[in-house]
């Protein structure tokens, strides 16, 4: 399948002039995060988006964010989390700095103890 690096293009000079948005730790948002190379993961939809965990905010405009997936994935890099009753895999592995500008809209934060763990994983990993 061919991916639609041109129409990713046109929406990343519009994300670029948008203004920065207010977010927090613990949140999880969609976010834009385009079309990547390889094995990392994309966005979808027309805005090329997936929810992300905001798991660091450094300063206004610059986030470590963990992308999630409705997929079920088991394994010492994903975390399970639930949402209205739903199952969702926080990717670990796919940790990354990146622009508030790509947000798009908050969907809910997770739990602090949640986070915690989630963090401490993280901690491992590195």
């Amino acid at each position: 399948m061919e991916k639609e690096f041109d129409r990713w293009n046109v929406l990343l000079k519009r994300l670029n002039r948008k203004r920065t948005i207010f977010c927090h730790e613990k949140e999880i948002w969609w976010c834009s995060l385009g079309l990547n190379v390889g094995c990392e993961e994309d966005g979808k939809n027309v805005n090329f988006e997936r929810p992300v965990l905001i798991l660091k905010k450094f300063n206004k405009e610059m986030l470590w964010v963990l992308p999630t997936t409705s997929r079920i994935k088991k394994g010492e890099y994903y975390f399970q989390v639930f949402y209205k009753g739903r199952q969702y895999s926080i990717i670990l592995s796919q940790l990354r700095v990146m622009s508030s500008k790509r947000l798009l809209r908050k969907i809910w934060f997770i739990k602090t103890n949640e986070f915690l763990k989630i963090k401490k994983l993280i901690k491992n990993l590195l």
